[in-house]
């Protein structure tokens, strides 16, 4: 299967600015900022895959709260699980 990274990318960085909540925008859309060049080609399929998963799971795995789904343990979802926003 051949990637068009370029377009990827852009897809993952929509998906994360616009969530439907604010504060996952912030959450999601500074994250992916951060890391979106420092991933391969997997990882960034990994990030796209993390981004399917709806709000509230995404924050309570961030926060290191109990979830109602299971998420698969792989580097991005360790990245963002020790993710701190910060509002600058």
């Amino acid at each position: 299967m051949i990637i068009n990274i370029k377009e990827l990318k852009n897809k993952i960085i929509y998906r994360a600015n616009y969530r439907g909540t604010k504060e996952m925008d912030k959450l999601l859309g500074s994250f992916t900022k951060i890391y979106i060049n420092q991933l391969d080609d997997n990882e960034l399929l990994l990030l796209c895959n993390l981004l399917d998963h709806d709000d509230e799971n995404l924050y309570k795995l961030n926060q290191g709260l109990e979830m109602s789904i299971k998420i698969e343990k792989n580097k991005v979802t360790e990245l963002f699980k020790v993710y701190e926003y910060e509002n600058k």
